[in-house]
């Protein structure tokens, strides 16, 4: 049986009595106003009426923090999701094999965010501290390249959307640091406009673009060459890869220049760019040219520490360890491209580039498995131009064999263009399926298809809604 409730206009009426003539001590035990101690205190004359009077109920305190802790599984099996990362505030978790994880107490309305590569992010906010249930629907990319002029030239976009609405395609990889250095939409990086960065502008309302982009369900990945950059190398020579004949920045057999990859300024340059796109909503950040060249007169290249294998590693690793750093509390999924023959390589290729501490740092690899890029062909096909399947599905199983994290996924770049190292034949659909089918078959997580020209063969792909599982 519950006690009656104590209420406070009784007390006032008991200190309100006559001299003398104090409550029944009996009734009051009866009315359940006080407890029998008490009463047995007051007859004894050891506390004073008043003292019957309750202390002060302290004001109710509003909850603030709750708990964050929940199962992350795949949609729509059940199955749980394994090394998904949870981000609230400062915060970090990774779920454990059985897909839960655990936060700890988080400010209510924290944003999580929750994400792991082969699955599309999720956002959601801290609310009442009971355990969180989050399902993960699975993505596999299929995406085409729109270069720095591509994205804003009317037509050649108009037409790749148009290929993203009724094909397969779900993804556009787009130019937002490219070959040149150049930012296609009005940035706001100080030293980037300094440089020259924003000379030419082909985009000028990212945000508008971004917003048909999303309405129409289209994943985003930017595009972002790290030590290939002639506007920066030009602007800060003291920071370019130098050649040593003339002291000037070195150029390649494009004519383009370098920075020098040990020099930490280049990083922090490049990660404001990546930053301010993810700030404008890509859902991906792609690394391309994060290595040390290759073409050119490289005995003639210069750079600020000794160019040997355990240094140019470092390098690489120290600027991926960087953007985790600076790119992490974003929520944006994070890809290396990587030379096709680093899958084949022991060593670092003498780029910097090996397949198990790139995946370190990454959600998603992307080795470059062109066949026309094997100029000297691959074991068992030295020809590789003509042997589009073996030469895709041989890469994309050796890098997943040398995944160091093997949530990492593979999604390799596919080759939609003309040959340049063999016989100049033209790929066409069937070529191109087959790099399709060999990516999917050796266990990568969809492909990208590369036209320098954005000029892509509608004929290799399948209409939208279409089952491709046996192609």
């Amino acid at each position: 049986m519950e006690p009656k409730k104590f209420n406070e206009n009784q007390f006032e009426a008991l200190e309100e009595r006559p001299e003398g003539r104090r409550p029944r001590p009996l009734l009051l035990a009866a009315i359940g106003l006080v407890s029998a101690a008490a009463i047995l205190a007051i007859l004894g004359g050891r506390l004073p009426v008043n003292s019957l009077v309750p202390p002060p109920v302290p004001p109710t305190v509003a909850i603030t923090r709750a708990p964050v802790t929940g199962q992350i599984q795949e949609a729509p099996a059940g199955s749980p999701v394994v090394g998904a990362l949870v981000r609230g505030g400062q915060r970090e978790a990774v779920s454990d094999p059985e897909g839960r994880f655990d936060l700890g107490l988080l400010p209510i309305g924290t944003t999580l965010t929750v994400k792991a590569p082969g699955f599309r992010k999720v956002t959601l906010a801290v609310s009442d501290g009971a355990p969180i249930q989050i399902r993960l629907n699975p993505f596999v990319t299929k995406g085409v390249y729109l270069t720095f002029y591509g994205i804003g030239d009317r037509e050649i976009r108009s037409r790749t959307l148009s290929l993203l609405e009724r094909t397969e395609l779900n993804a556009v990889v787009i130019d937002v640091k490219g070959d040149r250095g150049m930012i296609p939409y009005p940035t706001r990086v100080p030293l980037a406009l300094e440089a020259g960065a924003n000379r030419i502008v082909t985009v000028k309302n990212m945000e508008e673009l971004m917003a048909s982009l999303k309405a129409r369900g289209i994943y985003t990945i930017a595009r972002i060459d790290v030590f290939k950059d002639t506007v920066l190398a030009n602007y800060k020579p003291e920071w370019a890869v130098k050649d040593t004949r003339t002291g000037k920045p070195w150029m390649d057999n494009e004519h383009l220049a370098w920075v020098d990859p040990f020099r930490e300024e280049t990083w922090e340059y490049t990660l404001a760019i990546a930053k301010e796109a993810a700030d404008h909503g890509f859902d991906e950040i792609q690394f391309d040219y994060i290595r040390f060249p290759t073409d050119g007169t490289i005995s003639a290249t210069h750079y600020s520490r000794e160019n040997n294998e355990a240094n140019r590693v470092a390098a690489v690793e120290g600027f991926l360890r960087r953007a985790r750093e600076v790119l992490g509390p974003t929520g944006v999924f994070l890809a290396s491209d990587l030379f096709g023959y680093v899958a084949f390589n022991e060593n670092d290729t003498k780029i910097g580039q090996r397949i198990d501490m790139v995946s370190r740092y990454v959600d998603y690899i992307s080795p470059m498995a062109y066949p026309s890029g094997y100029h000297l062909g691959i074991p068992g096909y030295r020809y590789s131009i003509a042997h589009p399947y073996p030469i895709v599905h041989e890469t994309i199983k050796k890098t997943i064999e040398r995944l160091e994290r093997k949530i990492v996924k593979v999604r390799p770049w596919i080759q939609d263009f003309r040959d340049y190292a063999f016989d100049r034949r033209q790929y066409g659909p069937q070529e191109i399926r087959l790099q399709m089918k060999a990516a999917l078959d050796a266990g990568a997580q969809g492909w990208m298809i590369w036209n320098p020209k954005n000029q892509y063969t509608a004929e290799a792909l399948a209409p939208k809604g279409a089952d491709v599982a046996s192609r």
